[in-house]
């Protein structure tokens, strides 16, 4: 199985430069770790330090070509041997084939109808690569005394693949033969390709995506070169930048989080076959049969012959696609742009409004998204800014008496203002704000609509336009829709409009609705990340978020799930409401 013969290492001689000498390669090595381990620039200087940073690498780059391993052919010509592999280890494969979908890339054809919710695909435990595998595989020894590789399970799986792909006798090989030998990830990018995101909300991530992946790959190439326990990976005589930036795109744009083999918590996995799925707008329709321990999928459609099979990859926002996953999805129904806001804690009212939100569950400086859809922000975002924008005597209103437990959960209701004054500020805050952002851009919409019809624009750039163009929309929107509030509420002062008011009654409405605006905050997840708040260790690598997202189940039980959780609303108010008080 596989084509075993066809590995190769290119060396000098076959387009390389003349050999580096380890004690060189060591001390450029040493210097970009440095460099990527120095405190953080100060604002605006990020830039500069990314084309420092760029400038080493590629030092490092021209010095070690030709000394990665490639496999000879095309892509597809390996896939007949991922098919064979998959159905010789129990995977389900009589449903589909691999195809090339032209823009879209390779995907999943149906060979047959395939009904909605019908199971058609399963990839049995063996199959995938796992940091539980990675432990039990050659590079288990150094993991066992490298706490970064126990703490970053995506960075284990990029060193198990190069480790596995560099192992002729490899039972992943068909797998790892059939994965493409370059991504469009921004770390594939040209420098005047990543120079077009300057201005966006994106670009941060971006320059972060490539010091992290930097950093790392100097921290790992002195490791395999130094450490003990690293004696025997094959990483030690060729381990270039090259080969960590395809194995952290190729980790990016397919890991996923299955249950462990004890189903006691979750690991991260790469699944073969399924990962060749591309995205659509839908549901998520694969879980994790522990039973029969396998991944298993369920049709998000009726599908006829001959016809893609998609699947969901989670409610991402376009920003996140480009960086983790390399495309631009031009349908996105939960597109957003990042905002970040705070109350000043020189403001005089700073201590009031901190409490005020803590009560709601809602930190004081936090990052918000701006939403592609009506309204354009969250129940928490509401939230916010309705408190941000009270007066001292409304925040005493929701600070005193024995109904401000009440109160507090009609923050992020948009039936309930706090006043129309209160409403009209935060309105004409967003309109403002939204606006000052895009004067941020060093293009129009209009320019980069024009851009884009270029036939001779790298597909890089597009994607780094389409992006730029993405956020301008949303903020454009944003602002639109702050204006047409602002006028709305403005109206209503005008007219002497009576106040709506909260009212015990009125817990049922806030419940029994499917809308998630009028829910309480405080019984949601905030999905807002507070400034400075710790982030767990895996994130902190160019992976972050990086994983096509699902939740694992025994069976597929999330409309009852979903049931369950409204029912219970009710009993759960109650108690939190108690425990406020």
């Amino acid at each position: 199985m596989g084509k075993k013969s066809r590995v190769k290492t290119q060396k000098s001689g076959s387009g390389a430069s003349a050999v580096v000498s380890p004690k060189e390669m060591m001390n450029l090595i040493s210097e970009l770790l440095q460099k990527c381990s120095s405190a953080a620039p100060p604002a605006g200087k990020e830039w500069e330090e990314y084309i420092q940073i760029r400038g080493l690498v590629e030092k490092i780059r021209k010095k070690q070509k030709g000394m990665s391993i490639v496999f000879d052919g095309s892509r597809e010509d390996y896939f007949p041997d991922l098919m064979s592999w998959a159905q010789e280890n129990g995977a389900s494969c009589d449903s589909f084939t691999v195809a090339d979908f032209g823009p879209e890339g390779y995907g999943l054809r149906a060979t047959r109808d395939i009904k909605a919710e019908e199971l058609f695909l399963w990839i049995p435990r063996k199959m995938q690569m796992t940091v539980e595998s990675a432990q039990n595989s050659v590079l288990g020894p150094l993991y066992g005394q490298d706490r970064i590789l126990q703490a970053m399970g995506n960075v284990t799986l990029a060193l198990h693949l190069l480790c596995e792909r560099a192992n002729p006798a490899s039972s992943w090989l068909p797998y790892i033969h059939s994965l493409p030998q370059e991504y469009d990830t921004p770390l594939y990018y040209q420098q005047e390709d990543v120079q077009l995101l300057l201005g966006t909300q994106a670009v941060q991530d971006v320059l972060s995506q490539y010091k992290n992946t930097a950093r790392q790959y100097a921290y790992f190439y002195k490791l395999v070169q130094t450490h003990p326990a690293a004696s025997k990976l094959p990483l030690k005589d060729s381990f270039t930048f090259d080969d960590y930036r395809w194995a952290v795109s190729s980790v990016m744009t397919r890991q996923n989080q299955i249950p462990t083999e004890d189903g006691s918590r979750v690991t991260l996995a790469l699944i073969p076959l399924w990962d060749m799925c591309n995205h659509t707008n839908g549901l998520i329709t694969t879980g994790y049969n522990l039973e029969d321990d396998r991944c298993e999928c369920v049709a998000l459609q009726d599908y006829k012959e001959n016809e893609q099979i998609y699947i969901f990859y989670g409610t991402r926002s376009n920003a996140e696609f480009v960086i983790h996953n390399g495309f631009f999805f031009q349908d996105n129904a939960h597109d957003r742009v990042k905002i970040k806001l705070g109350v000043s804690k020189s403001e005089r009212l700073y201590a009031m409004k901190a409490e005020v939100l803590a009560r709601a569950g809602i930190p004081a400086s936090c990052i918000f998204a701006l939403h592609c859809s009506e309204p354009p922000i969250s129940a928490q975002l509401l939230a916010f800014l309705r408190v941000f924008c009270m007066t001292e005597e409304e925040l005493k209103d929701y600070l005193l008496g024995d109904r401000v437990i009440n109160k507090i959960f009609t923050l992020g209701n948009s039936e309930f203002p706090v006043s129309w004054d209160n409403e009209i500020k935060l309105w004409t805050f967003l309109e403002t704000r939204a606006a000052l952002l895009l004067k941020t851009y060093k293009t129009t919409s209009e320019e980069d609509q024009s851009m884009l019809e270029k036939p001779d624009l790298s597909l890089h750039s597009r994607l780094a336009i389409q992006l730029r163009l993405a956020e301008k929309q949303i903020l454009e929107k944003a602002s639109a829709s702050g204006r047409a509030k602002r006028l709305h509420f403005q109206k209503k002062q005008e007219e002497g409009a009576l106040l709506p008011r909260y009212e015990e009654s009125d817990i049922a409405l806030l419940e029994n609705t499917d809308s998630d605006a009028k829910l309480p905050i405080i019984l949601r997840k905030l999905e807002e990340v507070e400034e400075g708040q710790e982030i767990p260790m895996e994130e902190h690598s160019p992976f972050l978020n990086g994983e096509k997202a699902f939740w694992f189940k025994l069976a597929f039980e999330e409309k009852k799930r979903d049931t369950t959780e409204r029912t219970g609303s009710s009993k759960k108010l109650e108690k939190k409401k108690k425990q406020l008080k």
